[in-house]
């Protein structure tokens, strides 16, 4: 539940200035959490209205810990129930008038089974949604989800739903078509995934193969570890091809 208002305008005071933060040092929070976030998706949540920062005199932007918190309850709520930003910003009005809000469950597995042991349950039973729900939490036409497919962008599980990953894949490519880029011109980006995939397999398979179910455990650790340093690498690696740094 949010507790304060929109945006940290308005404070005027020494002690609420100290705690306002660049868009940098906010990546790096949120990044905690979400390690997907990017410079280019907190500047689209902010022109969608879901965040108001401060503006310095030279147009930086300064984002107060209520921004941030912000921030993390609609990428949360993206990514946990994959809603559209519409009805999200509808939700943040709501609880800034005190309203109590409800969120919708998740599409979940279905295999029929409720006797599992927890841990195995939970793990059957990950988010999944349906090809209406996907579009409507990303906000795009059938025809988009047909080409991003036949790009091999993303792709639907074997009972046609589609997971956590190609939800978050989904809406990245909507915010890299506001830009002009089309699904297209993102087959090399697809590959080079592909190529640190298959490096990081390389490098945990052995743990999977283990007869120790610890060990086992820890290769899945690992291999989220890995996915998180891959992807900073690879947005270090871009900013730093580009000369572009976080404002």
């Amino acid at each position: 539940m949010l507790h304060t208002p929109r945006g940290g305008a308005g404070s005027g005071t020494a002690a609420a200035d100290d705690r306002l933060m660049s868009i940098g040092a906010v990546l790096n929070v949120l990044r905690d959490e979400f390690p997907e976030v990017t410079i280019s998706k907190i500047r689209f949540l902010e022109s969608e209205g879901l965040v108001e920062p401060q503006r310095t005199p030279s147009g930086y932007r300064k984002f107060s810990p209520e921004d941030v918190e912000r921030l993390a309850y609609v990428l949360r709520v993206q990514r946990d129930h994959y809603l559209p930003l519409k009805v999200i910003r509808e939700q943040l009005d709501a609880m800034e008038r005190g309203e109590q809000v409800t969120l919708p469950s998740v599409g979940q597995q279905r295999d029929g089974s409720d006797d599992a042991p927890p841990g195995e349950h939970e793990e059957r039973t990950a988010a999944r949604v349906g090809r209406d729900a996907l579009l409507a939490a990303v906000e795009a036409e059938e025809g988009q989800l047909a080409e991003w497919e036949a790009y091999g962008l993303i792709a639907p599980l074997p009972d046609g739903s589609y997971d956590a990953d190609a939800v978050t894949v989904a809406a990245l490519v909507v915010e890299l078509g506001r830009f002009g880029i089309e699904p297209r011109h993102l087959r090399a980006m697809k590959a080079a995934a592909e190529r640190d995939a298959a490096l990081v397999d390389q490098i945990v398979a052995p743990l999977r193969r283990h007869r120790n179910p610890q060990t086992r455990a820890h290769a899945e650790a690992r291999t989220k570890e890995l996915a998180g340093l891959t992807g900073r690498l690879h947005t270090a690696l871009v900013h730093s091809a580009l000369g572009v740094r976080p404002r």
